[in-house]
């Protein structure tokens, strides 16, 4: 449970000031409200000050306010499992497993200035004298044109 809370705590932070902040922050708030709106609502403006603190460090204190903050949701976290009996702990450990899963299936994606990100599968087809191309660093994969009968 101690790995768990842990990489909880760091989705949490990693997550906040990002794209993917307004969904996490929305999904762990429900996952520590256990359908409770007060307790949601709190975990809400708990996640808002995690994510204004982040904001505010300055550039020599920011990895000590990450560790810090990851601390204190590691905590937030384990408090709550370790409040649960053994059967509800297992299925609320496994609700948290699946909503990190969920959000390290699209982490990691970015795209520079007129790029895409895409965090999930993708499927290019050309078909009918289309073109598709992708291109990945130094590789390019291209569709191009069949050969007319003029080309065989």
């Amino acid at each position: 449970m101690t790995a768990l809370a842990a990489a909880g705590g760091a989705a949490v932070v990693q997550a906040a000031g990002t794209d993917a902040w307004t969904g996490v922050r929305q999904q762990v708030a429900r996952w520590f409200g256990r359908g409770n709106p007060q307790r949601e609502h709190a975990q809400l403006e708990r996640l808002d000050r995690t994510a204004a603190e982040l904001e505010a460090a300055q550039a020599t204190e920011v990895e000590r306010v990450r560790i810090r903050q990851e601390a204190a949701w590691q905590g937030r976290i384990e408090a709550l499992l370790e409040g649960l009996e053994d059967i509800e702990r297992a299925r609320v450990a496994n609700e948290l497993r699946t909503l990190l899963a969920q959000q390290t299936s699209h982490s990691n994606v970015s795209a520079g200035q007129s790029g895409l990100a895409v965090g999930g599968n993708v499927n290019v087809q050309a078909d009918h004298g289309s073109a598709a191309a992708v291109t990945m660093g130094n590789v390019t994969l291209e569709n191009r044109s069949q050969p007319g009968p003029h080309q065989d």
